[in-house]
């Protein structure tokens, strides 16, 4: 168990996968400049119920389980905010969570060890080819290049990730992916959600 920052959003990120993001808000901005100076992260985790926006009186619900990012770039954006990217690395579940003085929220976490850029390698079988296809197909297209992504076609791990990160779906339904521990249990729930979308087009 460790006790770490959170930053809840609108958006689920996965391990290896990158989000960027505009800071303002002074509690984010000591965050950020903490975990520079740390060499630390903090906990991205899905919104349920609420605003990103920080609101005196506000109700906030979030998601039980998250994922670990740390920040890979930071510049100063043309209209003078922080601009970072972060990177996912390990997912976790919250045992706790709750605000501080400053609105900044934070929790109590439980680490899922196998679901970690850290993790063994899971081999890639000749049964999940057709997914190594599918991703480097997507790894070629001009929005996902720009991504700058690493990823290793050889982790089954990592396919997983990438594709539940790519997945046009809603945020509910990534959550519902993140949530798995198993890849092959993610790929087997990423395959409903494609057939689902070939039928509906």
């Amino acid at each position: 168990m460790e006790t770490i920052a959170l930053f809840p959003l609108n958006s689920v990120v996965f391990p290896k996968g990158r989000l960027s993001l505009q800071i303002f808000e002074s509690r984010y901005v000591d965050l950020v400049r903490q975990c520079l100076r740390e060499q630390s992260g903090f906990g991205v985790v899905l919104i349920e119920q609420g605003s990103e926006l920080a609101h005196t009186g506000q109700k906030l619900d979030i998601h039980r389980v998250g994922t670990y990012s740390e920040v890979v770039d930071w510049n100063e954006l043309s209209n003078g905010l922080l601009g970072i990217t972060v990177e996912g690395r390990r997912t976790f579940s919250i045992l706790e969570s709750w605000r501080e003085s400053n609105n900044l929220c934070r929790a109590e976490v439980e680490f899922r060890a196998e679901d970690s850029v850290d993790a063994e390698p899971v081999e890639v079988g000749e049964e999940f080819q057709e997914y190594v296809d599918l991703l480097q197909g997507l790894a070629k297209h001009p929005m996902v290049d720009d991504l700058n992504l690493d990823i290793s076609f050889e982790n089954l791990r990592e396919i997983a990730w990438c594709l539940a990160e790519l997945l046009p779906v809603s945020n509910r339904e990534k959550q519902a992916i993140l949530e798995i521990r198993d890849p092959v249990s993610r790929l087997e729930q990423i395959e409903l959600y494609i057939a689902a979308m070939n039928q509906q087009s």
